[in-house]
């Protein structure tokens, strides 16, 4: 069976593996930052939750699959939790690498959280995990935005910023 150009709406097994990536992320940069305290860990917490809502409703609002199950399933749930914006709006955004730090910072800040804890007081435990937290944010994402989202995006055709981003050396 051919592979289609591009998804409509994206199949169940990419929504699962896309968002078991993410969740698997955010749940190891959990438990290493929940060995500083919990206070950082709530503070870390809230700071994924507001990614993840900011997210949904200044972005997928605005995207092709607002409504729609798109490679994370997030057009379908921004459908509803906001208001469909304009595609106009998500043409229109420029994405640099300084507007992505809030993304680095959900894998960097444990990372270096680990590696300091790492330093003052070794554990296995604690280096495995962090070797799979940095496989996870440059192989996996690499391999789930490279090979399952946007390859079959149908907003990369019709215009998307981060890959304009990401792809400047490709043009």
């Amino acid at each position: 069976m051919e592979q289609p150009k591009t998804y409509e709406n994206y199949p169940c097994w990419i929504m699962i593996i896309s968002n078991f990536v993410s969740i698997a992320i955010y749940l190891i940069g959990a438990f290493i930052i929940s060995r500083i305290g919990f206070i950082w860990l709530g503070i870390y917490v809230l700071y994924i939750l507001g990614f993840e809502i900011r997210l949904m409703k200044h972005h997928c609002v605005n995207c092709y699959y607002y409504g729609k199950y798109c490679a994370f399933g997030k057009g379908k749930l921004s459908s509803l939790l906001f208001k469909k914006g304009g595609s106009d709006k998500f043409l229109k955004k420029e994405i640099t690498w300084k507007s992505m730090l809030p993304d680095f910072l959900i894998s960097l800040v444990p990372l270096i959280a680990g590696v300091i804890l790492l330093i003052l007081n070794f554990s296995w435990l604690l280096l495995i995990l962090i070797v799979i937290l940095v496989i996870l944010t440059s192989v996996g994402n690499g391999f789930i935005r490279g090979s399952l989202a946007c390859k079959y995006c149908k907003q990369r055709e019709i215009g998307c910023p981060a890959e304009q981003l990401f792809n400047k050396n490709k043009k």
